[in-house]
């Protein structure tokens, strides 16, 4: 029960380190996550969960297939489940993750971007 700050944990992520979640925090059966981002992830979704993206620095864009989202730096979005997406950073970013404990970053799509579960900071 201590206070987590968000920049001393990035600080533990290598600066190009890219699409590796890490774990800070756990609440009831989802963890808190939080990667960087560069580059473009690939097209995946979640069919059991939503999934939150709270953008901590920089900036990023969530591809659907019918529209962009621009993400800025203190901004978020919910990707409802079942909903393809992609993000897209095109500078390095920062962003915190909420999802239910087990989901894979890429869905079912595998991927040279798929991460290891549960790697703690």
């Amino acid at each position: 029960m201590h206070s987590i700050n968000l920049l001393d944990k990035l600080q533990q992520i290598a600066p190009d380190e890219f699409w590796q979640p890490k774990v800070i925090g756990d609440l009831n059966n989802y963890q808190i996550k939080l990667v960087r981002l560069q580059g473009e992830f690939v097209w995946h979704d979640h069919a059991d969960t939503d999934e939150l993206f709270l953008c901590v620095e920089g900036e990023f864009e969530m591809h659907y297939q019918d529209h962009i989202e621009a993400v800025r730096t203190g901004e978020m979005v919910v990707v409802p489940k079942g909903v393809a997406h992609k993000p897209v950073a095109h500078g390095p970013c920062s962003v915190l993750l909420i999802e239910p404990v087990g989901v894979v970053n890429t869905g079912a799509t595998q991927s040279d971007l798929t991460a290891p579960q549960d790697v703690r900071i």
